[in-house]
């Protein structure tokens, strides 16, 4: 008893010293532990060969819309998404009604938070209206949290998707989309990589074009400046390289689309388009402009979707930007239009 009467008779202060000192090493422990997303097994998951699903179209024409980085979540959270923005997007693209979305990832402001995907089943309720397909790929924000519990609320989310961090759908005769996962490892020889090689080998012989959506990008503006965390990481990087390697022996062109930075790039390396469309609705980011992008406009900010038209052989696309201050009427404007082949 004496001894507790000592221990309380301590000022608040040293107390307080003595107890972050005592905690510290079990923190450092902690984040030394932290399971990250890269860290949960990849073998035990559905890679099976052929098209995950399959979408029929009406004739040769196929519209496929691309976009990332919505950041559903709380509407009152106006510091991290623009909650306008997010959801003139997501009413745009249900008129548009395309034969599948691709999500390039973030669609959830945190993984973590079921809310956050509560959000956005309530704010696509006119997707879901117009039957369309809807392709999510994961991002780093859906594993925010615990990434175990974090991918098990995507699973939730996208029941559909259980068991599959990646997969691929096929669109009518000429399309075939890859959603593949960015926080997992895409090096040589890994699961990942491992089945989107025998997915690109056992293509069937009427596509034409292959959509590889994913988050961190490939390619990009490298930054020196600004947003230098999201410039291509190794990881991604040897996707490039592997794409690179193969894409020439292919019958069909190749397109990846991917996130991550708050903005829209376009880039062509060795018959590959590698596009960055990260405008669906997370505070917008600039950047610094490379010789090699091929989208050059300094306009800001880019809340914007990419839509595909694939007509037989060719294929035409838009960037579609938004500018939400603008009367009804003008607030969406052609920026970017390219074909393939060109």
């Amino acid at each position: 008893m004496r001894a507790a009467k000592a221990l309380f008779a301590l000022p608040l202060a040293f107390l307080l010293c003595a107890s972050a000192i005592a905690q510290q090493p079990a923190k450092e422990a902690a984040k030394e532990t932290r399971i990250r997303p890269e860290d949960l097994p990849t073998s035990g998951l559905i890679s099976q060969p052929g098209p995950t699903f399959k979408v029929s179209s009406k004739g040769k024409h196929v519209t496929l819309i691309v976009y990332g980085d919505q950041r559903f979540t709380d509407p009152a959270n106006i510091r991290v998404t623009d909650p306008v923005a997010r959801r003139l997007l997501v009413a745009k693209l249900a008129e548009e009604h395309p034969d599948a979305i691709l999500l390039n990832g973030d669609v959830p402001y945190s993984g973590d938070n079921v809310d956050d995907y509560r959000v956005y089943h309530d704010e696509t309720a006119s997707w879901r209206d117009a039957k369309l397909n809807v392709f999510p790929a994961l991002g780093n924000h859906e594993f925010h949290g615990d990434p175990s519990q974090a991918l098990e609320h995507w699973w939730s989310a996208f029941p559909e998707l259980r068991n599959r961090r990646w997969y691929s759908a096929q669109v009518g005769k000429s399309v075939y989309t890859i959603s593949l996962d960015s926080d997992a490892s895409l090096l040589p020889d890994s699961d990942q990589q491992n089945w989107l090689s025998a997915q690109l080998k056992t293509l069937p012989k009427s596509i034409k074009f292959v959509f590889i959506s994913l988050h961190h990008p490939p390619v990009a503006d490298v930054q020196t400046h600004i947003n230098i965390s999201h410039n291509p990481r190794p990881n991604e990087i040897a996707l490039r390289d592997y794409l690179s390697s193969v894409a020439p022996g292919l019958h069909a062109h190749v397109v990846v689309c991917a996130g991550h930075i708050h903005n829209y790039e376009r880039f062509s390396q060795l018959g590959v388009t590698y596009l960055v469309s990260g405008g669906g609705g997370a505070s917008p980011v600039p950047v610094e402009r490379t010789p090699d992008d091929l989208y050059q406009n300094t306009g800001f900010p880019n809340f914007h979707y990419v839509k595909f038209e694939i007509d037989g052989d060719s294929l035409t696309a838009t960037m579609i930007r938004l500018n939400k201050t603008a009367p009804p009427d003008q607030q969406w404007t052609e920026m970017d239009h390219f074909k393939i082949p060109q």
